[in-house]
């Protein structure tokens, strides 16, 4: 049997707790990430929701955003929900003047799509082709994505969740539901990226 994959929760704000949770329950090792050289000893990373402007701040301040952007630029999986899809878009609409990114998937998201926090929903959405409950918060869409970006859900005929070679990105907050299905197939990317 092959060692768990070590993977990093982004720890500067949002759902860390949750995420390593399911993680660790999708058999990974879960530890959080707050330094440059935490970011180099893990295998993956996860970068929560939260504010996706405040987060890349964050980023700058912690000394985290060139090595982040190094790191998912060379290969490292990532896996971004709501906050987190905004961070590893190429590009961003409704952003703020002082908006940073790390990049890496082909595709336009537009920031707080689906509405503010009193507009947010939950419901079932097709993941990969099976129902899966979906919460929403305050989330973005994908307005398009490149040729090489795989469509995993869509919710309202919006793209809510793809996958870009080693990168996954969901609108949705899959660490709130108990369904483990996205974590493990986040786990399953690092596992394949690894061997």
């Amino acid at each position: 049997m092959s060692p768990a994959p070590r993977i990093g929760v982004l720890a500067l704000q949002g759902d860390v707790r949750e995420h390593a949770r399911a993680l660790a329950s999708a058999g990974a090792e879960a530890v959080r990430v707050r330094t440059p050289a935490e970011l180099d000893d893990v295998d993956g990373l996860v970068i929560p929701g939260g504010e996706s402007t405040t987060i890349g701040k964050l980023l700058v301040t912690f000394g985290l955003l060139e090595p982040l952007r190094k790191r998912v630029h060379e290969g490292m999986p990532a896996f971004g929900s709501c906050a987190g899809m905004i961070l590893l878009a190429d590009r961003v609409l409704d952003g703020t003047a002082d908006q940073v990114g790390i990049g890496g998937i082909d595709m336009t998201v537009r920031r707080n799509a689906f509405g503010r926090q009193v507009d947010s929903w939950e419901g079932d959405v097709a993941f990969a082709g099976e129902p899966l409950h979906a919460v929403f918060i305050r989330a973005p869409w994908v307005e398009e994505c490149g040729s090489e970006v795989d469509v995993l859900a869509r919710a309202a005929d919006r793209i809510v969740a793809v996958r870009h070679g080693a990168l996954l990105a969901t609108a949705f907050h899959p660490e709130l539901t108990g369904d483990l299905r996205v974590h493990a197939l986040f786990v399953s990317m690092v596992k394949e990226h690894a061997g």
